[in-house]
């Protein structure tokens, strides 16, 4: 029999269960003047007839991109309009758009647009999940045959390296530390998922695959995730082998990566070591032109998006939607990159690496908008075991670079 000592502590505690916690406001008296006193009204309605350019500055985009996107996601947007002074869709992309540009504190941004913390803290992840939605089938789709075969031809033509269907590339996006979420650290006692992804030649993101990898070793994580696993396994419907450029040399179609992902055959990593002879210097001028544009890719979507200037503050599951949000937005606004002026454009002329007439690497503006950040961290996978086919598909590569048709000054 429980003593009254237990009987009474559990009288208490059935009476605190019994209880219904009422909010204490509706609406918060701060923010009842929303609609005339929030930053939604007060300064971003202004900014659109305005400032285009600081339009462009507080948002990565214009008035007719931010309308646009708007319309896109009015069908993937579900919400009760109970409420007296309901945020509208606008309003809820503006929050978004905000945070995603800032990387500000969601407490932060309820003050200034006068919103509830909980509230903001429900929208983001839901416009997030929204713009993945309504933009991934136009501008992040998986390539079809036809599509394979125009990546591998404007490597050709802007890159001179053939049969290059795209270069990968892993960053860990690192979640600010839970304490009482123990069990979901990695090895040095942070969280993150892992954004394994491969871009074309415009530095647009053609395979996106993020997700919960950050308790796994790194030389785990591409053969791990969906891409790795179906590239290894042959399982990608990618084009045939065929000939080089010039060539009754038959190769097989395949992705770059740097020296942490593993040879394969339709996966090229550069040739190890120093003091190599001219012919595989030379195949890794050419390999190491191609990696650096995904290290521009990476380095455009942290620098526009400075939601990963800094772990970040939501669940894991809200980072992977935060995450796939920012690659939909970027691929986006790339791909219309040619209606905006110079001053608006979301990839200025010098925004990413160039070269100089003396082979001199210029680095891109990008770079000096992230300095100082620390979120997306480079993944640190080992390379595999390399086949003789692997090993034959970069040589023949190494050797067509040493023809007429592939000799690049």
């Amino acid at each position: 029999m429980a003593s009254p000592l237990k009987r009474k502590q559990a009288e208490l505690l059935n009476e605190e269960e019994g209880k219904v916690k009422r909010r204490r406001y509706d609406v918060r008296p701060l923010n009842a003047n929303r609609t005339r006193d929030g930053e939604f009204s007060t300064l971003v309605q202004e900014m659109r007839s305005v400032d285009e350019e600081k339009h462009h500055l507080y948002f990565r985009m214009s008035a007719s991109k931010f309308d646009e996107l708007a319309h896109r996601i009015a069908p993937h947007i579900h919400h009760s309009k109970t409420h007296r002074a309901p945020v509208g869709v606008a309003e809820r992309l503006a929050v978004t758009l905000r945070f995603l540009a800032t990387g500000c504190s969601q407490k932060s941004l309820a003050d200034s647009y006068r919103l509830g913390n909980s509230t903001v803290a429900l929208i983001i992840p839901e416009v997030s999940r929204a713009l993945w939605s309504a933009l991934q089938p136009d501008f992040v789709a998986f390539p079809s045959p036809g599509k394979w075969a125009d990546i591998a031809q404007e490597f050709w033509r802007v890159w001179n390296f053939p049969l290059c269907l795209g270069v990968v590339g892993g960053k860990r996006v690192q979640i600010k530390p839970n304490p009482k979420s123990g069990g979901d650290c990695n090895s040095k006692w942070t969280r993150s998922i892992v954004l394994m992804a491969a871009c074309d030649a415009r530095y647009r993101f053609t395979i996106v695959d993020a997700g919960d990898y950050g308790r796994e070793s790194d030389s785990d994580i591409f053969r791990d995730s969906v891409f790795g696993s179906r590239l290894t396994h042959g399982k990608l419907p990618i084009p045939p082998p065929t000939n080089l450029p010039g060539s009754d040399v038959i190769n097989p179609h395949a992705f770059v990566g740097d020296a942490a992902f593993p040879l394969h055959d339709n996966l090229m990593h550069p040739y190890p070591g120093a003091n190599l002879p001219v012919e595989q210097q030379t195949y890794n001028y050419h390999h190491c032109r191609l990696t650096r544009i995904m290290e521009n890719a990476f380095g455009i979507l942290a620098s526009r998006w400075k939601v990963f200037g800094r772990p970040t503050e939501c669940s894991q599951d809200n980072t992977v939607h935060i995450v796939k949000a920012c690659v939909a937005l970027h691929n986006f606004l790339t791909c219309t990159d040619t209606e905006n002026t110079e001053n608006t454009r979301y990839i200025s002329a010098n925004y990413t690496d160039s070269t100089s007439p003396s082979g001199e690497v210029q680095p891109g503006e990008w770079r000096r908008h992230v300095d100082g950040d620390n979120d997306l961290i480079n993944t640190r996978q080992q390379s595999a075991a390399r086949t003789p086919s692997a090993l034959n598909a970069r040589h023949n590569l190494a050797s067509f670079f040493q023809t007429p048709v592939g000799h690049f000054p």
